[in-house]
Protein backbone atom coordinates (compact mmCIF):
# COMPACT_ATOMS: atom_id res chain seq x y z
CA UNK A 1 0.00 0.00 0.00
CA UNK A 2 2.81 2.38 0.93
CA UNK A 3 4.51 1.82 -2.43
CA UNK A 4 1.22 2.31 -4.27
CA UNK A 5 0.81 5.84 -2.89
CA UNK A 6 4.38 6.90 -3.62
CA UNK A 7 6.18 6.04 -0.37
CA UNK A 8 9.60 4.42 -0.59
CA UNK A 9 10.88 1.89 1.94
CA UNK A 10 14.66 2.04 1.69
CA UNK A 11 17.59 -0.11 2.82
CA UNK A 12 21.01 1.11 4.00
CA UNK A 13 22.12 1.69 0.39
CA UNK A 14 19.07 3.80 -0.42
CA UNK A 15 17.50 1.13 -2.58
CA UNK A 16 13.89 0.05 -2.17
CA UNK A 17 13.42 -3.16 -0.21
CA UNK A 18 11.50 -6.07 -1.68
CA UNK A 19 7.98 -7.15 -0.84
CA UNK A 20 6.96 -9.22 2.15
CA UNK A 21 7.46 -9.23 5.90
CA UNK A 22 10.85 -10.89 5.57
CA UNK A 23 12.21 -7.82 3.78
CA UNK A 24 11.26 -5.43 6.60
CA UNK A 25 14.39 -6.49 8.47
CA UNK A 26 16.39 -4.62 5.79
CA UNK A 27 14.44 -1.38 6.25
CA UNK A 28 16.63 1.63 7.13
CA UNK A 29 14.51 4.65 6.18
CA UNK A 30 11.09 5.67 4.90
CA UNK A 31 10.91 8.33 2.18
CA UNK A 32 7.61 10.23 2.16
CA UNK A 33 8.61 12.93 -0.33
CA UNK A 34 6.77 11.45 -3.32
CA UNK A 35 3.60 10.51 -1.47
CA UNK A 36 0.53 11.46 -3.50
CA UNK A 37 -0.38 15.01 -2.28
CA UNK A 38 -4.09 14.47 -2.95
CA UNK A 39 -4.26 12.18 0.06
CA UNK A 40 -3.73 15.12 2.42
CA UNK A 41 -7.23 16.32 1.51
CA UNK A 42 -8.91 12.96 2.07
CA UNK A 43 -10.45 11.77 5.33
CA UNK A 44 -10.14 8.00 5.61
CA UNK A 45 -12.23 5.83 7.88
CA UNK A 46 -11.17 2.19 7.94
CA UNK A 47 -13.45 -0.70 8.78
CA UNK A 48 -11.32 -3.01 10.90
CA UNK A 49 -12.48 -6.43 12.04
CA UNK A 50 -9.81 -7.04 14.70
CA UNK A 51 -8.16 -5.01 17.47
CA UNK A 52 -4.77 -6.73 17.50
CA UNK A 53 -1.67 -4.55 17.99
CA UNK A 54 1.16 -4.66 15.45
CA UNK A 55 3.54 -6.83 17.47
CA UNK A 56 3.71 -9.09 20.51
CA UNK A 57 1.79 -12.21 21.57
CA UNK A 58 -1.48 -10.91 20.12
CA UNK A 59 0.14 -9.06 17.21
CA UNK A 60 -0.08 -9.59 13.46
CA UNK A 61 2.68 -12.19 13.21
CA UNK A 62 1.74 -14.32 16.23
CA UNK A 63 -1.97 -14.43 15.48
CA UNK A 64 -2.28 -14.29 11.72
CA UNK A 65 1.08 -15.72 10.64
CA UNK A 66 0.24 -19.36 11.43
CA UNK A 67 -3.10 -18.98 9.64
CA UNK A 68 -1.16 -18.05 6.50
CA UNK A 69 1.37 -20.87 6.80
CA UNK A 70 4.13 -19.32 8.90
CA UNK A 71 6.09 -21.67 11.16
CA UNK A 72 6.97 -20.78 14.77
CA UNK A 73 10.45 -19.71 13.60
CA UNK A 74 8.97 -17.53 10.85
CA UNK A 75 6.61 -15.89 13.33
CA UNK A 76 9.57 -14.83 15.49
CA UNK A 77 11.35 -13.32 12.50
CA UNK A 78 8.23 -11.56 11.24
CA UNK A 79 7.43 -10.11 14.67
CA UNK A 80 11.00 -8.86 15.07
CA UNK A 81 10.84 -7.29 11.60
CA UNK A 82 7.54 -5.57 12.34
CA UNK A 83 8.96 -4.16 15.58
CA UNK A 84 11.91 -2.84 13.56
CA UNK A 85 9.51 -1.39 11.00
CA UNK A 86 7.52 0.28 13.80
CA UNK A 87 10.67 1.95 15.15
CA UNK A 88 11.63 3.32 11.72
CA UNK A 89 8.04 4.38 11.19
CA UNK A 90 8.04 6.33 14.44
CA UNK A 91 11.19 8.17 13.33
CA UNK A 92 9.61 9.05 9.98
CA UNK A 93 6.21 10.29 11.18
CA UNK A 94 6.82 11.15 14.83
CA UNK A 95 3.97 8.98 16.03
CA UNK A 96 4.03 5.63 17.84
CA UNK A 97 1.45 3.25 16.41
CA UNK A 98 2.86 -0.14 17.38
CA UNK A 99 0.48 -0.82 20.28
CA UNK A 100 -2.65 0.90 18.99
CA UNK A 101 -5.57 -1.55 18.72
CA UNK A 102 -6.04 -2.53 15.09
CA UNK A 103 -2.46 -1.76 14.06
CA UNK A 104 -1.93 -5.47 13.41
CA UNK A 105 -4.99 -5.87 11.19
CA UNK A 106 -4.38 -7.32 7.73
CA UNK A 107 -0.79 -8.21 8.52
CA UNK A 108 0.02 -4.70 9.73
CA UNK A 109 -1.92 -2.71 7.15
CA UNK A 110 -3.79 -1.06 10.02
CA UNK A 111 -0.53 0.49 11.21
CA UNK A 112 0.30 1.73 7.71
CA UNK A 113 -3.11 3.29 7.25
CA UNK A 114 -2.84 5.17 10.53
CA UNK A 115 0.78 6.18 9.98
CA UNK A 116 0.73 7.29 6.36
CA UNK A 117 -2.89 8.31 5.81
CA UNK A 118 -3.90 9.41 9.31
CA UNK A 119 -6.79 7.00 8.97
CA UNK A 120 -9.26 6.41 11.76
CA UNK A 121 -9.73 2.73 12.51
CA UNK A 122 -13.28 1.80 13.38
CA UNK A 123 -14.71 -1.56 14.29
CA UNK A 124 -15.98 -3.03 11.04
CA UNK A 125 -18.75 -4.85 12.84
CA UNK A 126 -19.83 -1.65 14.62
CA UNK A 127 -20.11 0.13 11.27
CA UNK A 128 -22.21 -2.71 9.86
CA UNK A 129 -24.38 -3.04 12.99
CA UNK A 130 -25.08 0.68 12.97
CA UNK A 131 -25.91 0.71 9.26
CA UNK A 132 -28.18 -2.32 9.58
CA UNK A 133 -29.80 -0.99 12.79
CA UNK A 134 -29.43 -4.43 14.32
CA UNK A 135 -30.38 -3.21 17.78
CA UNK A 136 -33.87 -2.28 16.62
CA UNK A 137 -34.30 -5.70 15.02
CA UNK A 138 -33.08 -7.59 18.08
CA UNK A 139 -35.21 -5.72 20.59
CA UNK A 140 -38.14 -7.96 21.51
CA UNK A 141 -36.63 -11.07 19.91
CA UNK A 142 -36.52 -14.43 21.70
CA UNK A 143 -33.27 -15.62 20.15
CA UNK A 144 -30.41 -14.44 17.95
CA UNK A 145 -28.45 -16.79 15.70
CA UNK A 146 -25.08 -15.65 14.35
CA UNK A 147 -22.20 -17.45 12.68
CA UNK A 148 -18.67 -17.52 11.32
CA UNK A 149 -16.50 -19.83 9.24
CA UNK A 150 -14.37 -20.69 12.26
CA UNK A 151 -15.08 -19.82 15.87
CA UNK A 152 -12.03 -19.81 18.13
CA UNK A 153 -10.33 -17.63 20.73
CA UNK A 154 -9.65 -14.98 18.05
CA UNK A 155 -13.37 -14.45 17.53
CA UNK A 156 -13.42 -12.20 20.60
CA UNK A 157 -11.06 -9.73 18.93
CA UNK A 158 -13.71 -7.67 17.16
CA UNK A 159 -15.19 -10.37 14.93
CA UNK A 160 -18.83 -10.20 13.79
CA UNK A 161 -20.34 -12.86 16.12
CA UNK A 162 -19.12 -10.98 19.19
CA UNK A 163 -20.46 -7.68 17.91
CA UNK A 164 -23.83 -9.33 17.33
CA UNK A 165 -23.68 -11.03 20.75
CA UNK A 166 -22.89 -7.79 22.57
CA UNK A 167 -25.84 -6.10 20.90
CA UNK A 168 -28.12 -9.00 21.83
CA UNK A 169 -26.80 -9.01 25.38
CA UNK A 170 -27.82 -5.37 25.81
CA UNK A 171 -31.41 -6.55 25.27
CA UNK A 172 -30.94 -9.72 27.37
CA UNK A 173 -31.54 -11.91 24.30
CA UNK A 174 -29.70 -15.28 24.19
CA UNK A 175 -27.35 -16.03 21.29
CA UNK A 176 -26.52 -19.22 19.42
CA UNK A 177 -23.51 -19.28 17.10
CA UNK A 178 -22.99 -21.79 14.29
CA UNK A 179 -19.72 -22.29 12.44
CA UNK A 180 -18.00 -24.52 9.95
CA UNK A 181 -15.46 -25.29 12.65
CA UNK A 182 -15.65 -24.82 16.42
CA UNK A 183 -12.11 -24.86 17.85
CA UNK A 184 -11.03 -26.23 21.21
CA UNK A 185 -10.27 -22.73 22.50
CA UNK A 186 -13.68 -21.36 21.47
CA UNK A 187 -15.25 -21.51 24.96
CA UNK A 188 -13.93 -18.02 25.66
CA UNK A 189 -16.68 -16.58 23.43
CA UNK A 190 -19.23 -17.57 26.08
CA UNK A 191 -17.75 -14.84 28.28
CA UNK A 192 -18.76 -12.31 25.62
CA UNK A 193 -22.45 -12.97 25.12
CA UNK A 194 -22.63 -16.18 23.09
CA UNK A 195 -24.60 -18.83 24.96
CA UNK A 196 -24.14 -21.93 22.79
CA UNK A 197 -21.96 -23.12 19.90
CA UNK A 198 -22.74 -25.59 17.12
CA UNK A 199 -20.57 -26.87 14.28
CA UNK A 200 -22.27 -27.67 10.98
CA UNK A 201 -19.66 -30.28 10.04
CA UNK A 202 -21.23 -33.77 10.32
CA UNK A 203 -17.99 -35.63 11.00
CA UNK A 204 -14.41 -36.08 9.83
CA UNK A 205 -14.61 -34.65 6.31
CA UNK A 206 -12.26 -32.92 3.91
CA UNK A 207 -12.16 -29.15 3.44
CA UNK A 208 -13.44 -29.59 -0.13
CA UNK A 209 -16.42 -31.54 1.17
CA UNK A 210 -17.14 -28.87 3.79
CA UNK A 211 -17.05 -26.09 1.21
CA UNK A 212 -19.04 -27.87 -1.49
CA UNK A 213 -21.79 -29.02 0.87
CA UNK A 214 -21.83 -26.03 3.22
CA UNK A 215 -25.44 -25.13 2.38
CA UNK A 216 -26.71 -28.63 3.09
CA UNK A 217 -24.72 -28.93 6.31
CA UNK A 218 -25.91 -25.53 7.52
CA UNK A 219 -29.54 -26.45 6.85
CA UNK A 220 -29.14 -29.76 8.69
CA UNK A 221 -27.53 -28.09 11.71
CA UNK A 222 -30.24 -25.41 11.76
CA UNK A 223 -32.95 -28.09 11.66
CA UNK A 224 -31.38 -29.91 14.60
CA UNK A 225 -31.08 -26.67 16.58
CA UNK A 226 -34.73 -25.87 15.84
CA UNK A 227 -35.76 -29.35 17.00
CA UNK A 228 -33.89 -28.86 20.24
CA UNK A 229 -35.55 -25.50 20.81
CA UNK A 230 -38.93 -27.08 20.11
CA UNK A 231 -38.29 -29.68 22.80
CA UNK A 232 -37.41 -26.99 25.33
CA UNK A 233 -40.72 -25.23 24.68
CA UNK A 234 -42.83 -28.30 25.40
Amino acid sequence: MAKAIGIKLLDQKGDEIGDGGGELGNLAAIDLINMDPRLAKVKIETACDVDNPLTGPTGASAIFGPQKGATAEMVQVLDKNLAHYAAILEEAIGKKIQDIPGAGAAGGLGAGLMAFLNAELKSGVDIVLEASQLGKKIEGADLVITGEGKIDSQTIFGKTPIGVAKTAKSFSVPVIAIAGYVAKDSEVVKEHGINALFSIVPGAISLDDALINAKEYTERAAENIASLLKLSLK
